[in-house]
């Protein structure tokens, strides 16, 4: 039978009840970023697809993708891949059960978010 009294006692611990750490946060970020690269490819996509239909489109679309919000856009893309291969690669080494103490998990993490920046700005540098 259905319990009566559920409405009034929690369904199970909550965000109120557990602290965020950090190797729950940068798996969310991991999932965030696989979405996010979503929109940087169909902006590149649409940037192709306008190079072969015609001047005036590509010239529309070009204007976007090289405008303030386009680089913004284009430089956010360039974390998140840098991190999504990172936390990739984090992923297969727990795959492998090596370092799944607390705090190699945790000297991972913060590996992923440091390595991530310096490999951006590094990748910005170069391709400058």
């Amino acid at each position: 039978m259905a319990d009566v009294n559920r409405g009034n006692r929690p369904l199970s611990p909550h965000l109120q009840v557990y602290r965020p750490q950090l190797t729950s946060i940068t798996s969310i970020l991991t999932r965030i970023t696989g979405n996010a690269l979503i929109v940087a490819a169909l902006m590149i996509v649409w940037w192709l697809l306008a190079a072969s239909t015609g001047p005036e489109y590509f010239a529309f679309a070009n204007g976007f993708v090289t405008s303030w919000f386009g680089d913004l856009v284009m430089f956010l893309s360039l974390w998140a891949l840098w991190y999504h291969t990172l936390a990739g690669i984090r992923h297969l080494i727990w795959d492998n059960a090596k370092m799944l103490e607390l705090d190699q998990a945790e000297m991972l993490g913060w590996m992923v978010i440091i390595g991530s920046g310096v490999l951006t700005v590094f990748s910005v540098i170069v391709l400058w």
